[in-house]
């Protein structure tokens, strides 16, 4: 995610409330700082990288939830951000983080041009659960930028756990080389281009249109929509859904900017 963001509400799973297979993450666990070591950096596009992070104790996440992430300068100055976990929960011990470069950001800039494998941060979380998907209802996923990241911690716990419930991802970037994970995109993926495309392919904003097909004839039980993205794209987006038909109660929202 961005340097800044909005959360909409705090989350104690209640006894119970897990990942299939994981183990409820309880407040305590949640408030812990834990050291973090860079095991690993992706490049996914030119102003966005994947930092993988081996982190002991790690209590395990659910697919959409956050963390926070603490740097410490040698003074003592400490600066520290919310970032979205990219990675589908597992017992690996390790959490991914896909940060853009933010223009003037102290902490992404230092992750794109200082860090380097074995250097360590802190951790905590996972916070909050209002934008989580435990696995258990269709979700139709829609994401600008950045905004993918979560969404895709979903897509890929959707295959780690061969879950058959419908999954339906719509990611706007502004052309194919600005298109977070572009190499993991599969049949769940609709990829909206907002500035240049492919041939053939149109360019332009999300719309109605690209909802259509699945707001239409939706999945037994309905979607549970998770949007993420700007302020101004998660407003047009969240309008475009309610206008289609989707229940208000039934959108959740994550924005940053």
């Amino acid at each position: 995610m961005t340097e800044t963001r909005t959360t909409p509400q705090t989350f104690t799973p209640p006894t119970g409330f897990a990942v299939p297979g994981r183990i409820a993450v309880g407040e305590q666990a949640a408030a812990v700082w834990r050291t973090a070591t860079l095991t690993e950096i992706r490049r996914e596009t030119p102003r966005a990288a994947t930092f993988r992070f081996a982190v002991p104790g790690w209590p395990g996440h659910l697919p959409g939830q956050h963390l926070l992430l603490r740097l410490t300068a040698e003074d003592g100055y400490t600066a520290q951000r919310h970032y979205s976990i990219a990675s589908a929960p597992d017992d690996s011990g390790h959490v991914e983080l896909t940060l853009d470069h933010v223009a003037g950001g102290e902490v992404s800039g230092w992750f794109h041009t200082v860090a380097r494998p074995g250097d360590r941060v802190e951790v905590r979380g996972p916070v909050s659960g209002f934008f989580a998907w435990p696995g258990d209802r269709p979700a139709l996923l829609i994401g600008a930028g950045s905004g993918v990241v979560p969404l895709m911690s979903m897509v890929r716990h959707h295959r780690a756990r061969g879950l058959g419930l419908p999954l339906r991802l719509l990611v706007s970037a502004r052309g194919p080389g600005d298109l977070i994970y572009a190499r993991e995109y599969g049949a769940e993926t609709t990829p909206v281009f907002t500035r240049s495309a492919p041939a053939g392919v149109p360019v332009g904003r999300l719309t109605a249109a690209h909802l259509a097909p699945f707001l239409s004839e939706p999945p037994p039980g309905g979607w549970e929509a998770y949007v993420c993205g700007s302020n101004a794209f998660a407003e047009h987006a969240s309008r475009l859904l309610v206008a289609a038909g989707q229940p208000v109660h039934r959108i959740r929202i994550e924005r940053f900017g």
